[in-house]
């Protein structure tokens, strides 16, 4: 292998590469349409996310809610018989 054939391919590639380039015409308002495009997807996967934070803040929230409301509302075991603590102000 001699160093010749490397750049004898990298030439072609680049000739072809380069031909096939020079065929390519964009539309002229094809950097307004793709902009506007992307920025519709960045709005939408805000609003996405911003939706979902609001959905699972209120789940969580009410699941928060509906634990405590289900809470016993008499003294459990750990309270019953214990003296009450005296604090000396002494």
């Amino acid at each position: 292998m001699n160093h010749t054939e490397p750049d004898r391919t990298e030439r072609e590639l680049t000739e072809a590469l380069a031909a096939l380039a020079g065929g390519v015409r964009a539309a002229p308002d094809a950097y307004r349409t793709a902009r506007g495009e992307w920025l519709r997807r960045e709005r939408r996967r805000r609003l996405v996310l911003t939706v979902l934070i609001t959905v699972v803040f209120a789940l969580a929230t009410l699941i928060g809610l509906w634990v405590l409301n289900e809470a016993p509302s008499h003294p459990g075991v750990i309270f019953s018989g214990l003296p009450s603590a005296q604090v000396s102000t002494r």
